[in-house]
């Protein structure tokens, strides 16, 4: 495991997609930290919240160039303009479509590779580090 932890941010300015309305810009908020190296944290505010989504670094990078996902997110170029990808969030709760530049995606991923390239991420995590934060600390 490495010892100098890294945090990198980056502040965008996602349109959320609806059918018949104009679309609506939302602050974006990209983190990636070398504590979890392997993924990239969106935190979207809504209203006074912030609401954050993570999910894997290598599923943004793949995003950029073709449709990706299987889960709750899913990223994709988008067929109306090469410039811009779409980013699909679903939950019980209800479902998203943003519209963002695929150029500041694309910087933002250059600056977590400069840090941790790809395939390099396991040597950033030790496996009792990554209990840890999983595991309750109250182990009664």
């Amino acid at each position: 495991m490495r010892d100098d932890h890294v945090t990198i941010h980056s502040t965008a300015v996602f349109d959320l997609l609806a059918p018949r309305m104009p679309a609506v810009p939302v602050k974006v908020e990209l983190r990636y930290d070398t504590l979890d190296p392997y993924a990239v944290v969106a935190a979207f505010r809504a209203g006074q919240d912030w609401v954050e989504w993570v999910f894997a670094r290598d599923l943004l990078a793949d995003g950029l160039l073709a449709d990706a996902g299987d889960g709750d997110v899913h990223i994709r170029p988008s067929a109306e303009d090469p410039e811009a990808v779409l980013m699909e969030l679903s939950s019980p709760s209800g479902q998203a479509v943003f519209e963002t530049s695929a150029q500041e995606l694309a910087d933002f991923l250059d600056r977590t590779y400069e840090v941790v390239l790809p395939g390099n991420e396991h040597h950033w995590v030790t496996v009792d580090e990554a209990l840890t934060r999983l595991l309750p600390n109250d182990r009664s």
